[in-house]
């Protein structure tokens, strides 16, 4: 998946479920640098964390990897 779409899904549904960056990077336990570099595309995402963002924000794993039309 590219990196700047899933960014953006990841942003989305943060801002969805009414998560500040802050809340959502302590609820993962990761710093909040390491959650904005995501949500900007600059870091590559790893499949555990992506994992535990799905499970904190209460969406399915594939539903936050899915690119529109696939």
């Amino acid at each position: 998946m590219d990196n700047d779409l899933l960014a953006q899904r990841i942003r989305a549904f943060r801002k969805l479920k009414g998560f500040t960056q802050q809340e959502l990077a302590q609820r993962l336990d990761v710093s909040v640098a390491v959650l904005g570099s995501l949500e900007r595309g600059t870091r590559k995402p790893d499949p555990k964390l992506l994992s535990s963002i799905a499970d904190t924000l209460g969406i399915d794993y594939n539903e936050l990897i899915r690119i529109s039309g696939s």
